[in-house]
């Protein structure tokens, strides 16, 4: 049986409430409603949950929505974070009350603000690249796997890491290629 035909297990501890246009997924992380497409059906039977789709609907609408009901029970159980590091001297972050203020250099610092059922948080680490450099992480964690991820890219979309030095805001564990620059390509004998 393909893989979107197959019901979904309903993990202990989660309760799902089917309503018309969405279905409301409940656990000890808080509760997210995932919008339902006209013309699926969801059904709850045995702890598991299943999507169908009625006539003139695509399958791949079917494999859509049990994606986002996986994502929704994975979110309310364990959650979801997203790690960001900040390198570059003279680059910090500071937490705030609203959220994160980074400092990257721009002529002003910049403020992110965490949408509702998302938390930030900052700590200084060593820099895994140079030992007497500090760098700074930004861990956004929540329940809410589109709004972790949206804030990520936002948040690191405002200096992506430089070519040449590699200093700006990038994922943890994101290999970014440094290319040589003009001096030492200009050394080379061909």
């Amino acid at each position: 049986m393909a893989k979107s035909y197959r019901p979904l297990a309903v993990p202990a501890g989660v309760d799902v409430k089917v309503q018309p246009d969405h279905v409301d997924v409940k656990g000890k992380l808080g509760t997210l409603s995932v919008p339902v497409l006209p013309g699926l059906t969801v059904k709850v039977a045995d702890g598991q949950v299943a999507v169908d789709s009625g006539p003139g609907i695509s399958r791949a609408h079917v494999g859509s929505l049990r994606a986002h009901l996986g994502n929704a029970f994975v979110g309310v159980t364990e959650g979801y974070q997203k790690v960001l590091e900040l390198r570059g001297m003279g680059y910090k972050a500071q937490k705030t009350k609203e959220g994160v203020q980074v400092t990257c250099g721009f002529s002003h610092s910049v403020d992110f603000y965490a949408p509702t059922g998302v938390t930030m948080d900052v700590s200084q680490v060593p820099d895994p690249d140079d030992a007497k450099l500090q760098m700074f992480e930004i861990l956004v964690r929540g329940s809410d796997r589109h709004a972790v991820g949206q804030l990520a890219a936002v948040i690191q979309g405002t200096k992506p890491p430089d070519v040449y030095r590699g200093k700006g805001l990038r994922y943890k564990g994101e290999h970014v290629r440094k290319k040589q620059g003009k001096r030492a390509a200009g050394t080379q004998t061909a």
